[in-house]
């Protein structure tokens, strides 16, 4: 353990110089001081101080949690412009691949120490949850701007469906790095629609969203990619949020698209009922695949 808490260090620290060019670029390019790549670039300098220290007296978890901080700020500025400009056709390609890029390097960093992320208290499951949710957000976001052009689906959407795929993934995996609370009498609560919700694995706003995002990508791949040829994506399929138990499958758009909206749907109409979280466009994508199914 202690040699791969060593080459953890040590790439971190490369990572984290190559980033702080990186974002030397941006600046300039930009032109302007922005909020999120001067966040990112202080956390790269204080973490390339603490790697300037002895290496055996540096703690991976603290450097892994500033190199990704830094690198979740550095990617949050580039999908702002990517936005913005409403993902230009001819570059988002290859820029969305590069943030995705960089947002799974943590990850890869604890696998290839043979460290299993959700065993690894190198990264909690918050740093874990907001990389897949962030790769599945952008994924989701690139995805809904491609939808709108009809002559790149016609000749693009086998991409398309492998857009949707992974972005799905990344979200499914969000929603099961953490166990929901199991209610018994062991475990007490004053406020029982807070209760259901941990009970159901919901533990924020961002899980809701990952649900209604992956329902919605689900409808576009059932919509656009129908006719193709089904493909061997496992991914997990478990919605309810339970990452003790993880199973993987071919992904069925629709089955999978029904299955977490209609838990999202009873969510929102249940504990968070007051809350007023919009189920219209759920009820329609549901209403879609019942009738697709029939």
């Amino acid at each position: 353990m202690a040699a791969a808490f060593c080459n953890v260090v040590r790439r971190v620290e490369e990572l984290g110089d190559l980033a702080q060019a990186h974002i030397q670029q941006l600046s300039e390019a930009a032109g302007e001081d922005d909020h999120f790549l001067i966040r990112a670039s202080a956390a790269l300098e204080k973490l390339k101080l603490l790697c300037g220290e002895e290496k055996e007296c540096s703690n991976p978890s603290n450097l892994l949690e500033l190199y990704t901080q830094a690198i979740l700020d550095m990617t949050y500025f580039e999908e702002n412009k990517l936005v913005d400009e409403d993902f230009p056709e001819d570059s988002s390609s290859q820029k969305v691949k590069e943030l995705i890029s960089f947002l799974s390097e943590p990850e890869i960093l604890v696998k290839e120490n043979n460290m299993h992320p959700k065993h690894c208290n190198l990264l909690g499951d918050e740093l874990l949850e907001c990389l897949s949710w962030r790769r599945g957000a952008l994924l989701y976001m690139y995805c809904h701007s491609l939808t709108k052009r009809r002559e790149w689906l016609l000749r693009k959407s086998s991409l398309l469906k492998k857009y949707l795929l992974d972005g799905i993934s990344y979200l499914l995996q969000m929603l099961n790095y953490r166990c929901p609370i199991q209610l018994n009498e062991g475990v007490s609560f004053h406020d029982l629609d807070t209760a259901k919700l941990l009970s159901a694995g919901i533990f924020s706003d961002i899980h809701l969203l990952a649900m209604m995002y992956s329902g919605e990508m689900c409808y576009w791949g059932s919509k656009y990619c129908a006719d193709q040829q089904p493909e061997n994506h496992e991914v997990d399929t478990n919605v309810s949020g339970a990452g003790c138990t993880t199973h993987k499958e071919p992904l069925d758009f629709r089955e999978v698209g029904e299955k977490i909206l209609k838990k999202y749907v009873s969510v929102c109409e249940g504990p968070l009922k007051e809350q007023e979280w919009n189920t219209t466009n759920a009820k329609q994508i549901l209403n879609f695949f019942h009738h697709r199914c029939n």
